[in-house]
């Protein structure tokens, strides 16, 4: 999974959250709804793409109708701009910068 670490950082996300990203199906600090949120992104970014109907019978125990079409419109605008970037081979513009802890 791809962190988009610079607009999380910005949307308020601790680094440890972040940090923690990779491992949110596990990780006490990402709450259901957020999980479910994630999984989504992870299942929109599969070739093929590949929503459960189990999946989105969660999401809708979280989420309302708006809230899913957003997640999702969401998801689908990052996965666009991040296979766009690979194309031309643009990289991070490194934004984030882990505060470091002292």
């Amino acid at each position: 999974m791809d962190i988009n670490a610079a607009g999380g950082s910005n949307a308020g996300i601790s680094d440890e959250k972040l940090a923690a990203l990779p491992e949110y199906q596990r990780s006490p600090l990402y709450t259901a709804a957020e999980r479910a949120a994630l999984e989504l992104a992870d299942a929109m970014t599969a070739t093929p793409v590949d929503v459960p109907d189990e999946l989105y019978a969660r999401l809708r125990t979280h989420y309302t109708e708006p809230q899913l079409v957003e997640l999702a419109a969401t998801g689908a605008l990052e996965n666009y701009r991040a296979r766009l970037n690979r194309v031309f081979l643009i990289e991070s513009n490194a934004l984030y910068c882990p505060v470091a802890k002292g």
